[in-house]
């Protein structure tokens, strides 16, 4: 079994110091790339370093809808520098309607800038969205769809959305929350999803599966979410890791290269 986490947040200080035994029984346990998804621009340059350390590690740099009022003047020339150094992704980027306060023109800006800048360079987005769902399509429709591919990350919508946002050329990948029982919507939206859009996540180290060891999340529990997919579509793990693996492999081909060794500067 091999398997693809395509979102998670091995930058993230709950990793540190534990971040090696972590890769390792990541590697254990069949995970053999993962998306590491930068949020604002202080941890830019972290991701980087993970990705440019460990080849298994895919970088991926953007500005989070939570992280709006910390960046800087001149953060789409910097978001630009770091997409050049090696292949990487956009994102985490997105819309939030359920945080508090909460600037809708400025996220809306601040995420179409990026799309746009995904679409100049051809770089896959890792796109968040709560309780917006209306309105990402709305801006996806107006921007030509993602243009070169992208992915919603711990998809919380619900299953009459799932064909509209593939058609704007959206993968939908679902993390440790389809493995509680009580996520019925999360289990009809999975089930809804073409089987070449699915994709599977951890959002390392949040939300850690049902069954999973801890509060911190890793890599290695994708294994709880591959089966609880399984489940849920009436497959073997087995089935749903070729497939998670071969699809997050095409949507990220033109990403995930050997590192260039080379520093933002």
């Amino acid at each position: 079994m091999q398997l693809f986490d395509v979102h998670c947040h091995l930058q993230d200080e709950r990793l540190s110091g534990r971040l090696g035994e972590a890769l390792d029984r990541a590697q254990q346990a069949g995970v053999r790339r993962m998306l590491c998804c930068g949020c604002h621009e202080r941890n830019w340059d972290a991701v980087l370093a993970l990705a440019q350390a460990h080849p298994e590690i895919v970088p991926s740099f953007g500005i989070h809808p939570w992280y709006l009022e910390g960046r800087t003047d001149r953060w789409i020339e910097t978001l630009e520098r770091y997409l050049s150094v090696q292949p990487s992704g956009v994102g985490e980027i997105g819309l939030d309607h359920a945080v508090n306060p909460r600037a809708d023109e400025e996220q809306e800006a601040v995420f179409i800038a990026q799309l746009r800048l995904a679409r100049r360079l051809k770089r896959p987005v890792s796109i968040h969205c709560r309780k917006a769902w209306e309105r990402l399509l709305e801006i996806l429709s107006r921007e030509g769809g993602v243009g070169w591919g992208g992915l919603i990350h711990s998809y919380s919508g619900s299953a009459e959305l799932v064909k509209p946002l593939e058609e704007t050329g959206l993968y939908i990948s679902f993390s440790g929350a389809i493995t509680r029982p009580e996520n019925k919507r999360g289990q009809r939206a999975l089930a809804a999803v073409s089987p070449a859009r699915l994709l599977i996540e951890t959002d390392s180290p949040d939300l850690p599966p049902a069954g999973a060891a801890g509060a911190v999340n890793e890599p290695a529990n994708l294994v709880f979410v591959a089966a609880a997919a399984a489940d849920i579509l009436g497959r073997t793990p087995d089935w749903v890791a070729e497939r998670t693996f071969a699809n997050a492999v095409r949507l990220l081909a033109g990403i995930v290269k050997p590192n260039m060794g080379v520093k933002a500067g």
